[in-house]
């Protein structure tokens, strides 16, 4: 294999102008941060109105487990597990509640959902 067919390709344009912006100081960069009206700081003032998701990637990587092992042992359709981890879906409530679950007593939860031994 050449070098050639395995050398990045860098863009052409770029909307960004990273020589400018390396060139301000920390006090020049926060002042532009601040007036950008789209990306303004959490306070206090706007923090209730944020909606607090539990973050299903989290949870499953906090496990140890593959998308398919955590949606087989917690009984969620994979592809559902996997439109909630690239944002293209938000959990209901009820499934909500029940990561906050997963994520606060894995354990329980798998002992909870194992057929009955009769």
């Amino acid at each position: 294999m050449s070098n050639a067919a395995i050398r990045k390709k860098t863009p052409k344009s770029s909307k960004h102008d990273w020589a400018r912006f390396d060139a301000l100081t920390p006090a020049q960069r926060k002042s532009a941060a601040a007036g950008d009206a789209e990306a303004q700081p959490v306070t206090e003032q706007n923090q209730s109105r944020l909606k607090r998701t539990p973050q299903v990637k989290v949870i499953r990587r906090a496990l140890g487990l593959s998308q398919e092992e955590f949606s087989t042992r917690f009984r969620i359709p994979l592809g559902t597990l996997r439109d909630w981890e690239q944002g293209r879906k938000e959990p209901d409530a009820a499934a909500k509640a029940y990561l906050v679950v997963i994520a606060r007593d894995p354990v329980a939860v798998s002992a909870a959902l194992k057929p009955a031994q009769i």
